[in-house]
């Protein structure tokens, strides 16, 4: 198995490198955030509390999940759903919850399998889920950078859209930020770091262009390195 990995905090441009780095590559793309957002939006559709650590465990080892230009949770479309503020505030304790990391970690590395590798993003990629990657990237970025990212996304996908209440400001983003960092950054499973052999990339003032060629390039001198070897 092939498998880049992708870690970085959110607002990072992660996601959006992932993809295209995975269309640049012709290989499978794996949003595993979304799968923790999934876990959390069906935390809060079946009522219960994101603190209730056995019950939130069993949601996540009876929920379907389908990642795919959709993201589908038993059977209902919640793609612009997990991006709501409410799930962003139930997800750092769905995720912190260990239970639903070993659920989610089995899930991924059952994807890998599947799909024989290619480009999974993340927050403990590179550290635990596939510690063996091709190619390490951590991506990151300045918060007010990532804080005004995140707001010109939330604009553009409730753009048009029914909207249950208003776009959240830039600063309620920044602070939503700051808290999910420092709540994934000091969780006792799996927390948010670079790994020792990631090759961090800031991304603050830089194209997505530039970024995506640049993961290009470090997995074609990845693969040259493996033929080589194997010769």
């Amino acid at each position: 198995m092939r498998v880049v990995a992708i870690d970085g905090p959110a607002g990072a441009g992660k996601s959006t490198a992932a993809r295209r780095l995975a269309a640049a590559l012709s290989v499978p793309y794996l949003d595993t955030g979304a799968m923790y957002r999934s876990v959390a939006f069906a935390v809060l559709r079946r009522g219960i509390d994101a603190d209730d650590v056995e019950a939130v465990a069993a949601v996540a080892r009876d929920v379907l999940i389908e990642i795919g230009d959709q993201i589908m949770v038993d059977g209902i479309d919640a793609t612009q759903a997990i991006r709501g503020p409410e799930v962003t505030s139930a997800v750092s304790a769905v995720s912190a919850n260990t239970a639903v990391r070993d659920e989610m970690r089995m899930r991924q590395q059952a994807w890998a399998v599947h799909s024989g590798g290619g480009v999974a993003e993340g927050r403990d990629i590179g550290t635990v889920v596939f510690p063996g990657a091709l190619v390490k990237a951590y991506v990151t970025a300045r918060p007010e950078v990532r804080a005004r990212r995140r707001y010109d996304e939330n604009v553009r996908q409730t753009s048009g859209a029914e909207q249950a209440g208003p776009v959240q400001t830039i600063d309620e983003i920044a602070a939503d930020i700051n808290r999910r960092d420092e709540y994934d950054s000091s969780r006792a499973d799996s927390p948010l770091r670079a790994a020792d052999d990631a090759v961090v990339i800031d991304t603050s003032d830089r194209t997505v262009e530039e970024v995506v060629n640049q993961l290009v390039a470090l997995v074609e001198a990845a693969v040259a390195g493996q033929a080589g070897e194997q010769r």
